[in-house]
C-alpha cells in the first residue's frame, strides 16, 4: 500500500508539475521530437511541427494523471478493510497504473524518445536517466504487486 501511495503521489506531482510549469518540459517535448541537437544524421525522422509536440505534450499529461488517478484509487482500496475482492481490486489498480508507467517511461521515453528521435545524443533535452528511473519504479511495484503473499502459521497448519 505505502508503495502504491508514494508512487500515486509521484506522479500527481509529475503530471500537475508539468501543468503548472507547462513551458519547461513542452520545450523538452519541443527538441526532442525536432530532433535539433542530435548528431544530425536520422533528421528524416524529425517532427518539427509544434501543433504536433503540443498534442504529445498533452496527451503525456493525461496519460500521467490518469495513471496517479489508477494508483491513488489502488491506495485507498489496499487501505479498505482487508477482503479478497478489495485486495484484488488493489492489485489490478496497482498494476494498472504502474503498467501506463512503463508505456510511457519504457515506450514513449526509452524506445521512442531515446532511440526513434536520438535524444541520447543530445546534451541539453537528455531525459533518458530520468525515463529509465521512473521505469525501474514502475517495474518494481509490478514485481512486488504480484508477489505471492506470505501465508499465516494458521494456513501453514490448514494446508498440512
Amino acid at each position: 500500500m505505502t508503495f502504491t501511495l508514494i508512487t500515486a503521489v509521484q506522479m500527481g506531482l509529475t503530471g500537475l508539475g508539468n501543468i503548472t510549469d507547462f513551458e519547461t518540459n513542452h520545450q523538452f517535448v519541443i527538441h526532442v521530437l525536432s530532433m535539433d541537437t542530435t548528431f544530425k544524421t536520422t533528421m528524416w525522422r524529425a517532427i518539427s511541427s509544434p501543433a504536433v509536440a503540443t498534442v504529445t505534450y498533452v496527451a503525456i499529461i493525461v496519460w500521467e494523471l490518469a495513471a496517479a488517478a489508477l494508483l491513488f484509487a489502488a491506495a485507498f482500496m489496499w487501505m479498505r478493510p482487508g477482503t479478497d475482492r478489495h485486495r484484488e481490486t488493489a492489485r489490478q489498480l496497482s498494476s494498472a497504473g504502474w503498467l501506463m508507467w512503463v508505456v510511457l517511461f519504457g515506450g514513449g521515453f526509452v524506445a521512442i524518445g531515446n532511440e526513434w528521435f536520438s535524444m541520447w545524443q543530445s546534451e541539453t533535452w537528455n531525459g533518458l536517466q530520468a525515463a529509465f528511473q521512473n521505469l525501474v519504479i514502475a517495474a518494481i511495484g509490478l514485481i512486488l504487486v504480484h508477489l505471492r503473499p506470505a501465508r499465516t502459521a494458521v494456513e501453514q497448519c490448514e494446508a498440512a
